[in-house]
């Protein structure tokens, strides 16, 4: 038995499943989850000593790549002065005026400690500002765990054996109303059937938790004429797309500026950090200013505020990096598109920038119904292949594939050859994947 066997079996007795993230239990992929000991720039190294080519980043977070010499110095710089305080200092203060300026939306930002936190605490203010309940949120788009939100969300959700989640009260969800992305005919519906009634339309800009599905020419600014129209909040969820596409996000990537949005990832560098902010007469409704009460002992930590900083310094001194990583999107995306057609593999492939995914469905995906087409059991026998191959993809069919500053062409390139392979020995067995679900 190997070492992350042994830890597997330990952890299986006292965590839940083994995991505290249902995803890495690799229960939709098959086989046992590997325990990470080390990671460098683009690669990771578990508890046997095997190293991986590594493509998930910690889920989005590690743009500059693993264990950056800067990030990693001002984070140990920082604990050495003090792990928490309990108290604000300087560096949450020079966080906040670092998003307002790179963020066109932003005018106010409240430091919260993940992307689910930032989530529910923005749908508050939102419900808290306009005096309204209801929230429009799409099919297949994840904006954490919270409750009114489990409701045909992405993300593990989709492969973890439940349609959204059990111990979810009725009336946490009643006032959540759900529209298919990339259909404004959805959301126009539902205005329609509750005249007055909905406080905002929340929306992953580039939908990466059910796989990656790109918003249609005219989807985001059709949200915004929608919302500006019924005086509803429009809510950008950039958890993912925050400080990646662009370093004013998807926003600035897509030229459309919600009410509010919510960060996480990136600006943590791999620390836990979430993020909401917005237009400052929305946020002013927030304690201790207004009536909407949101609070949290760890808040702004100062070792998770050093780390982030750093990070998005170095992002903002250095726009070259957006150009690498997403020309290597762009790379990747046709390069792998062109092995998909010359072997008529029933594959997909998708994503914007350094964001993309690989669908094993021959449909065109566009929204969580062409999503949910994908043969999850043809991605498990990929991923199985890739694994063995040394590159690590996240462990379920409706994830991210994430790019990161220290990946290189050749990795790129590995990548790509261990694909090809993949289809060329019939392990997808051609004209053979059909639907699943």
């Amino acid at each position: 038995m190997g070492r992350s066997e042994e830890l597997f079996e330990r952890a299986k007795k006292v965590i839940p499943g083994g995991v505290n993230s249902p995803v890495r239990a690799f229960q939709a992929v098959g086989g046992k989850p590997r325990f990470i000991a080390c990671a460098g720039g683009a690669k990771m190294t578990d508890a046997d000593g095997n190293t991986y080519l590594d493509f998930v980043g910690s889920w989005g977070p590690m743009i500059l790549g693993h264990s950056h010499p800067a990030v990693t110095e001002a984070a140990v710089k920082a604990a050495e002065r003090g792990l928490s305080f309990g108290a604000s200092c300087e560096a949450e203060v020079e966080m906040a005026e670092l998003i307002c300026r790179a963020v066109p939306s932003v005018e106010m930002v409240r430091m919260v400690n993940s992307g689910t936190e930032a989530v529910m605490s923005a749908l508050r203010a939102a419900r808290g500002y306009t005096g309204r309940d209801k929230i429009v949120k799409f099919e297949g788009c994840y904006h954490g765990h919270c409750d009114p939100m489990l409701v045909k969300a992405g993300s593990g959700v989709m492969t973890g054996g439940v349609p959204d989640s059990a111990g979810v009260p009725k009336g946490c969800a009643a006032d959540t109303l759900t529209a298919a992305y990339n259909d404004l005919g959805s959301v126009e519906r539902l205005f329609a059937e509750f005249p007055g009634q909905i406080a905002a339309v929340i929306v992953e800009p580039v939908a990466a938790n059910m796989g990656v599905v790109v918003p249609e020419e005219g989807f985001l600014s059709g949200l915004r004429s929608i919302c500006t129209r019924e005086r509803a909040l429009l809510i950008f969820d950039e958890v993912i797309t925050g400080f990646r596409l662009g370093f004013a996000g998807a926003q600035g990537y897509y030229g459309v500026t919600p009410d509010l949005c919510t960060f996480g990832k990136i600006i943590g560098a791999g620390m836990p950090v979430g993020a909401y902010g917005g237009r400052r007469e929305v946020m002013e409704v927030v304690a201790p200013l207004g009536r909407v009460y949101q609070a949290g002992t760890l808040s702004g930590n100062p070792v998770a505020m050093a780390a982030g900083l750093a990070a998005l310094r170095i992002l903002r001194d250095h726009p070259d990096i957006y150009d690498k990583v997403n020309r290597l999107g762009d790379f990747f995306r046709a390069e792998l598109g062109k092995r998909i057609e010359r072997l008529g593999a029933p594959c997909r492939v998708t994503g914007v920038g350094s964001l993309s995914c690989l669908f094993f469905t021959g449909e065109p995906v566009r929204d969580y119904a062409s999503a949910k087409t994908s043969d999850t059991e043809a991605f498990g026998r990929y991923f199985r292949h890739m694994l063995d191959r040394g590159i690590y993809v996240a462990p379920s069919q409706f994830e991210a594939l994430f790019l990161s500053a220290a990946h290189k062409k050749e990795d790129i390139e590995r990548i790509l050859a261990a694909a090809e392979e993949y289809f060329e020995t019939g392990n997808c067995e051609i004209g053979n994947c059909g639907n699943i679900r």
